[in-house]
């Protein structure tokens, strides 16, 4: 059964998921043909999506965001899967990979560990990410709200992270200005939201949100009841995993041109959510309903829609 499979976080758990990914993949870089550019394409594709899947599990392992399972990594695996064809640009995979390096410092703030260095190198990854994707902006309020749950606000954090943000920015304006190029640093400010969530009305991403946030319902429910009622490391946590996952829904919804590929940044705290939530399931046949549920639903949306 699948829910005894994903019980223990275990290698060939990590293995197994990575190969079914894989094979989604390839099937849709070679689906009308096969070419030597495309060999490369996947080549670097699989490479970039290594990286961002090592970084999925070393957060949430790192800072036991889960227990000791592999749920998220499967849940993540899926809803990864239904959105792959949006994902297949490598500069998409390159804002998510310094998206997950931003995240990495702020979860582990649950650590009394190199404080400044976490905070100024979470505005570090921020500032790049700004470069690439100017609405990622809004995720500079998750790094004070990291600071302030683990009980890190001081003169010094609130100040690291303004200057960890604003030394890339120098680099990039120093280049731009030396190619008589500084327009192209104003635009990055000129910001221009659009809440039309017309986009979302295909019957793919209908499917894909409305899994996500009926699941997301049932696991914020029942799992912060349980969360909250404790004051331990967990429990902040868990909080920072809802502000970033109001903050994601945000940023995708505030995005001028939106592609699909923007759910990504969703999929991090969706799929520590939909964990929690399962994890708490006591009776493992409906966990195996939501898990299967949840396979031949992702399977369905890549492949037919």
């Amino acid at each position: 059964m699948l829910a005894n499979f994903l019980s223990k976080s275990k290698p060939i758990n990590f293995i197994g998921l990575l190969i079914f990914f894989f094979i989604g993949l390839l099937y849709t870089v070679f689906y009308d043909g096969f070419t030597s550019e495309k060999l490369l394409k996947a080549a670097i594709l699989i490479l970039l999506f290594f990286a961002i899947f090592f970084f999925y599990n070393f957060i949430t392992s790192k800072n036991r965001l889960t227990l000791d399972h592999s749920y998220a990594y499967f849940v993540f695996t899926l809803l990864t899967l239904s959105i792959l064809s949006e994902l297949t640009q490598y500069i998409v995979l390159i804002k998510v990979i310094i998206y997950f390096l931003f995240l990495r410092k702020l979860y582990s703030l649950r650590s009394p560990k190199k404080v400044i260095g976490k905070v100024f190198d979470s505005g570090f990854w921020l500032g790049l990410l700004f470069i690439l994707e100017p609405f990622s902006i809004v995720f500079f309020v998750l790094i004070y709200a990291a600071s302030y749950l683990h009980n890190k606000i001081t003169i010094h954090t609130l100040f690291a992270p303004i200057i960890g943000f604003i030394t890339p920015l120098v680099v990039y304006f120093s280049y731009l200005f030396w190619y008589d190029k500084t327009e192209e640093f104003t635009n990055l400010f000129n910001v221009d939201i659009n809440f039309n969530v017309g986009f979302y009305s295909e019957t793919k991403y209908l499917c894909i949100t409305g899994i996500v946030l009926f699941f997301s319902i049932f696991a914020l429910f029942f799992k912060s009841i349980k969360a909250l009622s404790v004051n331990n490391t967990f429990r902040k946590s868990w909080i920072l995993l809802l502000t970033n996952f109001a903050i994601a829904i945000l940023f995708a919804l505030s995005l001028p041109e939106k592609n699909g590929s923007e759910l990504i940044f969703i999929v991090f705290p969706a799929s520590l959510i939909l964990a929690n939530g399962i994890e708490i399931i006591q009776k493992k046949i409906i966990k195996n309903i939501i898990l299967y549920l949840l396979l031949v639903g992702s399977i369905l949306v890549h492949y037919l829609l």
